[in-house]
């Protein structure tokens, strides 16, 4: 089992970065990711099979909450959003590139309902799967499918409307195209 600190050093990337996603403010994430890990340092975790996704249900159920409280949807996306990693060896016009895609994509990612939000970000920036996401958030793998396909409709509306050119692939999803290219 982890210490706090290997726990602390292995997560929070993803902690943060899932945080942030949620609620858009660069303050608020780091708030938030501190009281992920205050949870977590204070939680018996030696039963735990599937460490991250115990992390990200309980980072996602947290950030939920703070939304319900804050009553607001709308907050400000940061100048630091803080979302890449490895820019140590990037050169700054590639690091300049990435935080401003960021930034776009986390405006694009705020209009999205916030159940919907956490389906898709559990599902396209930590990779979990369907059943996996379901288990995390309570919720049946129907709902889990419907949010999924939801979003990624509403994602190509908002694309749309901000003058992205995407093409149609008649009776071909994301899903299956994502596999041709792993392929």
């Amino acid at each position: 089992m982890e210490s706090n600190r290997e726990l602390f050093d292995l997560y929070q990337r993803d902690v943060y970065r899932t945080c942030y996603y949620m609620v858009h403010n660069t303050s608020d994430a780091e708030d938030l990711t501190q009281e992920v890990f205050i949870i977590l340092f204070r939680s018996n975790r030696e039963h735990i099979e599937q460490l991250k996704a115990w992390i990200m249900k309980i980072t996602v159920n947290h950030c939920l909450n703070h939304l319900k409280r804050q009553k607001s949807l709308h907050l400000k996306v940061s100048a630091n959003p803080h979302l890449f990693t490895g820019t140590e060896n990037k050169p700054v016009d590639r690091q300049v590139e990435d935080r401003e895609s960021a930034e776009e994509w986390a405006v694009y990612m705020n209009r999205l309902p916030a159940k919907i939000r956490a389906v898709l970000t559990l599902r396209y920036m930590h990779d979990f799967t369907l059943a996996e996401i379901s288990k995390l958030l309570e919720i049946p793998l129907g709902t889990v499918k419907s949010r999924t396909h939801k979003g990624l409709k509403l994602m190509e509306q908002i694309l749309r409307e901000a003058g992205a050119q995407i093409p149609t692939m008649e009776g071909e999803n994301y899903e299956q195209r994502r596999k041709g290219i792993e392929a």
